[in-house]
């Protein structure tokens, strides 16, 4: 299966040699991927109204989308180091996921909302629900190692078979 890449204006997605990104996925336009990150299978980065980079080590799960507004960059949102969104949360314009959170999944982080770091948050809306727990965020920096490693296996074995 061949990366499905697409230029748009000119502009060619960029994925940096230790990422990984899955034949299904789609890069469309003005598009980074980061050293070391992972991007699962069916997820589709359109660059092609605003710019999207995705930070070093980072893991784009299955079937994300990522998109932006014409004309402004898909910064959208902050994630910082070693938070964990969950599968099919959505994380809105200008919030900021704190160091070391988790965003459960299914939850909906309204915009400019500022989780703090070291908690959960879930619902729809999002809401605090308690401060992570040191087994929890074990946990959690185990994960990140994971998809680091899932990078790293998918680059060195994962083939297309009939």
């Amino acid at each position: 299966m061949t990366l499905k890449v697409y230029e748009i204006d000119g502009l060619v997605p960029v994925v940096h040699p230790t990422a990984y990104v899955h034949p299904s996925a789609v890069l469309i336009g003005d598009v980074i991927v980061g050293p070391e990150c992972y991007v699962g299978p069916c997820a589709s980065l359109r660059g092609d109204f605003g710019h999207i980079e995705i930070g070093a080590g980072a893991n784009i799960q299955d079937s994300c989308i990522l998109h932006g507004f014409p004309g402004l960059g898909t910064v959208g949102c902050i994630v910082q180091r070693n938070a964990l969104v969950g599968m099919n949360a959505v994380v809105n314009d200008h919030a900021v996921v704190g160091e070391s959170a988790i965003v459960a999944a299914m939850s909906f982080v309204k915009a400019q909302m500022v989780i703090p770091p070291r908690t959960l948050v879930a619902g729809i809306p999002a809401r605090v629900v308690r401060a992570l727990t040191e087994t929890e965020l074990a946990w959690k920096g185990e994960g990140t190692e994971a998809y680091h490693l899932l990078a790293r296996r998918s680059h060195a074995s994962m083939r297309a078979v009939d």
